[in-house]
């Protein structure tokens, strides 16, 4: 098989990153409008995560697989540029729950006795909170799908392994990641009592597993190339998941709908991917992970001070006023991302690029040896 030549950077990919966090965030504010109906979409928008973990395997496929297969990979180097990804924005929120929260019982107010979980902090400092290690769910709640990501960047090697030597089998791949996925939810729901899909700090680690191999083996589709009119599987995939999700069918039909529309928009070149490849589309996509990460701490601040200012005492909003605290959440995310992940990212990455450089120039040359 010939691999395809993509380029690094798929646009498209990165914009349906901001639509996967805003239909999360849709999902978490619609409690706070006061209405008395609740959308099928929208009550399924905690699979947004689920968007999120196919699209992470698919992508650290595209990024890491073939340096992987051919030896080139490099583990450490690896987590690092992980970390750097991930950490610095999920300490900063996981600081400003704890700046709330402490600011709100000063003040007088009452708060979720969980917020303020000192007994799960360390499992949250250390990014295991949904690996079955935090006591209760607490602080930026959020954040337990970034501890799920982190068992993924560690076992990413296993995932990798199996990947590369599927590589000349993709549709194998691809069935046995949908045969797995069906199994681990009918097997999970059946000793667990709850569906996998709404595990998060209990055993949300589990949860990123079939989505994460469904990305993978996805990736090994599209490495092969061939994919004929990809704007229509894209239309075909959107609208499998609109109506799957209305009709309150499995999870997991959300999800196979949903691995299709990253295929797609994965095939359509920068050229051609229209609007979800110009600029604006691809700075929401940029901070739609701190679209994610603020989403907490801003609904516990904004909601919060918009139910005092016009007397909502049950917290539900009226409409304008639910739209302006939820329409401000990417700008409050844009903020953070100018201010912590991106500048803190770009020091962590060059730190390590530093150190290369200097365990370099003390390598001795061979050709003196």
């Amino acid at each position: 098989m010939t691999q395809i030549e993509t380029p690094q950077d798929l646009r498209a990919l990165t914009a349906l990153r901001f639509f996967a966090a805003a239909w999360v965030a849709l999902y978490a504010f619609w409690p706070n409008l006061d209405v008395s109906l609740t959308p099928n979409l929208v009550a399924k928008g905690y699979l947004g995560v689920e968007l999120f973990f196919v699209l992470s395997g698919f992508i650290l496929s595209h990024v890491y697989l073939k340096a992987f297969g051919e030896g080139c990979f490099r583990y450490g180097g690896f987590l690092w540029a992980r970390i750097a990804r991930v950490y610095p924005l999920h300490l900063a929120t996981l600081i400003g729950v704890g700046v709330l929260g402490l600011g709100a019982l000063a003040a007088g107010m009452a708060i979720d006795g969980n917020v303020l979980s000192w007994e799960s902090l360390p499992a949250h400092i250390f990014m295991l909170h949904a690996w079955g290690l935090a006591p209760e769910a607490g602080w930026n709640h959020s954040s337990w799908s970034i501890s799920a990501e982190w068992f993924a960047y560690l076992t990413f090697p296993a995932f990798a392994f199996v990947a590369w030597r599927l590589r000349e089998r993709p549709l194998a791949a691809v069935a046995g990641a949908i045969a797995a996925m069906v199994l681990l939810y009918a097997g999970f729901q059946a000793l667990a009592g709850f569906s996998l899909t709404e595990a998060t700090f209990r055993w949300g680690a589990l949860r990123i597993v079939p989505c994460f191999a469904y990305g993978c083996a996805l990736y090994l589709l599209h490495r092969r190339g061939g994919l004929k009119r990809p704007g229509w599987l894209a239309l075909a995939s959107v609208a499998g998941m609109a109506i799957a999700a209305s009709l309150q069918a499995p999870d997991g039909v959300v999800v196979v709908f949903a691995g299709g529309l990253i295929l797609a928009l994965g095939a359509l070149s920068n050229a051609s991917a229209g609007w979800l490849a110009s600029r604006p589309a691809v700075y929401l996509g940029e901070i739609s992970y701190a679209v994610y990460m603020v989403l907490v701490p801003w609904q516990l601040l904004a909601v919060n001070a918009a139910a005092r200012l016009t007397g909502a005492e049950d917290k539900k909003l009226q409409l304008f006023v639910w739209l302006a605290v939820v329409l401000a959440l990417p700008v409050v995310a844009a903020i953070a991302y100018h201010l912590v992940e991106h500048p803190a990212r770009k020091a962590l990455r060059g730190l390590a690029d530093r150190r290369a450089a200097r365990a370099a120039l003390r390598r001795p040359d061979p050709k003196l040896a």
